[in-house]
């Protein structure tokens, strides 16, 4: 099964995520299929940049969202 889902980057106490496509056997930081966007929680307001052709595509091929991922979806606009 696929998933979009965030993978976690940045340095300690300061978090920055990818959003990604991914096997749902494949650990969290683990290898992915492709990059759809960013999240960055650190900034005020809090920063999303996504593929929105690149979502729809994934999503009409069932690509099953995270809850965290499908609520950050939603508010860049799908």
């Amino acid at each position: 099964m696929v998933k979009i889902r965030l993978t976690r980057l940045g340095a300690h106490k300061s978090p920055f995520y990818r959003i990604v496509v991914s096997d749902s056997r494949a650990r969290r930081d683990g290898p992915f299929i492709e990059i759809l966007g960013t999240y960055n929680p650190l900034k005020v307001p809090s920063e999303i940049k996504l593929d929105l052709e690149r979502t729809k595509f994934w999503l009409q091929r069932g690509a099953q969202p995270t809850i965290t991922a499908k609520k950050l979806i939603q508010r860049a606009g799908i």
